[in-house]
């Protein structure tokens, strides 16, 4: 694997870092998610929740969950008995608490303050478990996917959608400069913490892709294992079974 990256500095975890910037950043967080994005962020969503869908989960678990986009749109399009979101940032819970409220999804889904890599969930829990842009910010990966394995019930699968890094020139330096010059420049004058956005790009340049994160899927025991690229690879899902 990669370098660690960190949002700030080298004196404090990267677990406490990423809660103190996703809180810093939480009240911008959706806005610049789909603007930033020009909305394609949704058709990404989606399509991993097209893959978690063909299990028919009853019970679900999403790491990282941030302000529930995710958990939300999987609980408005299964049939799933409970959502659960954990996240190490609690204004993020709080926004996604809100907006679960206002769609009236209280009974599905419950999100707690936690750490996705350290999970307080007995073995054998869920029928699938799911992360968007989430396991990126892991301090330890292998101990992240360990975790997300333990409580997956046999059989059950897991859903995974990560920045990746388009090949294609000259889609790769278009993106590229986009992503590294004016993203950051956008997040310091929105959110005020330019060092966030410019952490995103650094991250995903370190983050293992494609059949380095599929091998690491198998060492952690995930079967049947694919990865398919989406928007000339800005985006991929990862796919596995337990």
């Amino acid at each position: 694997m990669g370098q660690q990256i960190t949002p700030y500095n080298e004196q404090e975890s990267k677990t406490k870092q990423v809660s103190v910037m996703f809180d810093r950043i939480a009240p911008y967080y959706d806005f610049l998610n789909h603007f930033l994005s020009l909305g394609i962020d949704r058709g990404w969503r989606r399509k991993a929740i097209a893959e978690v869908a063909k299990v028919q989960p009853k019970f679900i678990l999403d790491i990282a969950t941030g302000t529930a986009d995710l958990a939300i749109s999987m609980a408005q399009k299964m049939q799933a008995v409970e959502v659960i979101g954990v996240d190490i940032a609690p204004k993020m819970l709080e926004i996604g608490r809100v907006k679960i409220k206002d769609k009236g999804l209280g009974a599905v889904i419950r999100l707690e303050d936690g750490d996705s890599q350290d999970l307080h969930f007995p073995d054998n829990q869920f029928d699938a478990v799911t992360a968007a842009f989430g396991v990126r910010n892991f301090e330890d990966l292998r101990k992240g996917l360990a975790e997300m394995y333990r409580v997956l019930k046999p059989g059950g699968k897991i859903v995974v959608l990560e920045f990746s890094r388009p090949k294609l020139f000259p889609f790769k330096q278009i993106f590229n400069s986009y992503f590294k010059y004016l993203l950051p420049l956008i997040g310091r004058f929105t959110s005020n913490d330019q060092r966030a956005y410019a952490y995103l790009y650094e991250s995903v340049q370190v983050f293992p892709e494609g059949q380095e994160l599929l091998n690491i899927f198998e060492k952690t025991g995930f079967k049947s294992n694919r990865c398919t690229a989406l928007t000339l690879g800005v985006c991929s899902i990862y796919v596995g079974f337990k």
